[in-house]
């Protein structure tokens, strides 16, 4: 049998996961959780073989989870499942240690075997997002960049932002003067919409 975490924020989609993947005579749900920060505690507790986590989610997003879960359970492998199929969402995904990538309209069949191959140690990543993460690239934005244009998509001031990073005004307006050279935006709030659309935040 493989045992099968599930993290999602929305209990009705937690709870047709659930129930469908459930269904399949190998598959064992052990464990259903609704927030990003108890994926990791609800892992140590179950030992799934396979970790089935949202990205969005209160707490901790599924990419931060997946890279807990990887980093403390080694033996439990991660797809990340989404409603959002954003390339740098995939990449993220990718570099945080997740075998599997697929979007929420997958059927259950389909989501059935996603799940039994990663168990055994292979990928899976939805076709089209890898074409497109590919014809995309990696995101324009530094580390730091993206510290900044995380707290500014809040709405803060520069003074909030220095104050929260720990940097001078100026710095922060440096950056973001960068940020959005780079994306191409008009203000910061278009800067970070595109960052979001392209799921670089």
């Amino acid at each position: 049998m493989i045992r099968l975490l599930i993290a999602d924020d929305q209990a009705l989609v937690r709870g047709a996961l659930s129930a469908l993947l459930a269904l399949e005579p190998d598959i064992d749900v052990v464990a259903e959780v609704g927030r990003g920060d108890e994926v990791l505690e609800a892992a140590m507790e179950t030992h799934p073989d396979v970790a089935l986590l949202d990205i969005e989610m209160p707490g901790i997003d599924g990419i931060a989870a997946a890279a807990a879960v990887r980093e403390r359970m080694p033996s439990c492998r991660v797809i990340i499942v989404t409603t959002f199929g954003r390339p740098g969402y995939l990449r993220r995904a990718m570099q945080a240690g997740a075998s599997g990538f697929v979007v929420k309209d997958t059927p259950a069949a389909q989501l059935a075997d996603a799940v039994r191959r990663v168990s055994q140690g292979l990928r899976v990543v939805d076709p089209s997002l890898a074409a497109d993460s590919l014809a995309q690239g990696e995101s324009p934005l530094t580390e730091r960049e993206t510290d900044v244009l995380s707290v500014a998509r809040a709405g803060g001031s520069i003074s909030d932002i220095s104050r929260i990073l720990h940097l001078s005004d100026g710095t922060v307006r440096n950056h973001l003067s960068s940020i959005i050279g780079k994306t191409g935006a008009r203000n910061r709030a278009d800067a970070a919409r595109i960052a979001d659309q392209n799921g670089w935040l």
